[in-house]
């Protein structure tokens, strides 16, 4: 690799100490509990611990599990939790109070989600998805309509062709907003509105904007949509997901998945389901509390903070990275997988090289924790809430001098990891 010319003063890390000491949500840092010497930007895939979080899941599991043992379901509000903390939520993906349950997983929620659209459109047949992302929720599509056994099709295409897809035989367009591989954005305003336009119903996966970027929901007139919180959210691993249905269809949608915490009655114990009015009739079993409690600390520094200077300050760091990337590895095989503008892709950025693998191996072995994703995706996320403009210079520091000295090349680093 040739030796790149000198950096022009925007790019210096001195520079970027300055946009830290200038940066308003810098004091949200300290909120967060890292490794000394680590610099994380896989926030993408999953975030870090708040300190909040450790104190309170202490607190639950010491005094309100231990001691308060089943009384808490009432004392500590346990029960409500999936409700409550569905409202927080809300407020952060452009949702009214009464629209959002926090419960399960992302996967199991879309079933649920999907298999009520379909209820509601008993004569269409097509689902539209989006066949290159991330393939679970291709898989419990597939899955879902194989059950039904109702002769339901997917229509699967790509970013350009989305909406030609759309026509007055789809029942449910059902699609992720930023795409989990290259970033890119999909207008959910516009997709949406010809979904209406025809009669089909919309669900979107929220896992990659909730928390790193506004979303208008209601706004864009969305009917359902899922979501994690593990990721911009910070809610720890495989915390719970969360469902959105439009106030407008609540009091006519069922799921398949029916169980005694979506009763209208649960302590009743009938013996038929009766659905629970409003959005908690998408609940199931019994809900994950421990696993709850921890997700609220993340919740909340995320409203706290705000998603616009959240998202602002997101675009900056990948703007930086980006651009520092081409300065100082311009000839060293990385090709950009995501939008070049900012305001097109959603926290992280893409690039792929063929030895894509054993680099990511490497930076991880130097403390820059980033992500691969076969077959030469690298992936590196930009939460705002615990990273530095600095962290962004040190870690492209990093690649750089993997790159040089040719680190990558290492056998160790090309023994593939059963999680990569």
């Amino acid at each position: 690799m040739a030796t790149a010319p000198a950096l022009p003063a925007h790019l210096s890390r001195a520079a970027a100490v300055a946009m830290d000491a200038a940066d308003p949500l810098g004091p949200f840092i300290g909120e967060f509990t890292l490794p000394e010497g680590v610099i994380y930007l896989n926030g993408n895939s999953l975030g870090p611990s708040p300190t909040a979080a450790i104190a309170r899941l202490n607190e639950a599991a010491i005094d309100e599990w231990s001691k308060g043992l089943v009384t808490s379901w009432n004392r500590a509000g346990w029960f409500q939790l999936p409700y409550r903390l569905g409202d927080r939520i809300a407020g952060l993906i452009g949702a009214d109070p009464g629209e959002v349950v926090m419960t399960d997983g992302t996967s199991l929620n879309l079933f649920r989600m999907v298999a009520a659209a379909l209820a509601m459109r008993p004569d269409r047949r097509v689902i539209v998805m989006e066949g290159s992302n991330f393939p679970t929720d291709n898989y419990v599509i597939q899955g879902l309509i194989e059950t039904l056994g109702r002769g339901h099709v997917i229509r699967f295409a790509e970013k350009a062709e989305i909406t030609a897809a759309i026509t007055d035989d789809v029942a449910a367009v059902v699609l992720t907003q930023v795409h989990y591989k290259s970033a890119h954005i999909l207008d959910m305003a516009a997709i949406s509105a010809q979904a209406r336009a025809v009669g089909a119903l919309t669900v979107w996966d929220l896992c990659h904007s909730a928390g790193a970027m506004p979303v208008d929901l209601n706004g864009c007139g969305v009917d359902f949509a899922v979501g994690c919180t593990y990721k911009y959210l910070n809610g720890g691993p495989g915390s719970p997901g969360f469902q959105f249905a439009a106030a407008r269809h609540q009091a006519d949608m069922v799921q398949p998945l029916t169980g005694w915490w979506g009763h209208a009655a649960p302590f009743a114990f009938d013996r038929d389901y009766a659905p629970a009015t409003g959005i908690g009739r998408m609940l199931t079993g019994t809900q994950p509390i421990l696993s709850m409690i921890a997700a609220e600390a993340g919740i909340d520094i995320a409203a706290r903070a705000g998603l616009s200077a959240t998202r602002a300050k997101s675009r900056a760091l990948g703007e930086l990275f980006q651009a520092l990337v081409a300065a100082r590895l311009g000839d060293a095989g990385f090709g950009l997988g995501s939008p070049a503008d900012a305001g097109n892709r959603g926290g992280h950025i893409a690039f792929e090289h063929a030895h894509g693998y054993p680099i990511m191996k490497a930076l991880i072995s130097k403390g820059v924790i980033g992500d691969f994703r076969a077959p030469t995706t690298i992936r590196f996320g930009f939460s705002p809430l615990y990273l530095r403009y600095a962290d962004i210079w040190d870690a492209v520091d990093v690649l750089h001098a993997i790159m040089t000295t040719g680190l990558w090349q290492d056998p160790a680093f090309a023994a593939v990891d059963a999680v990569t």
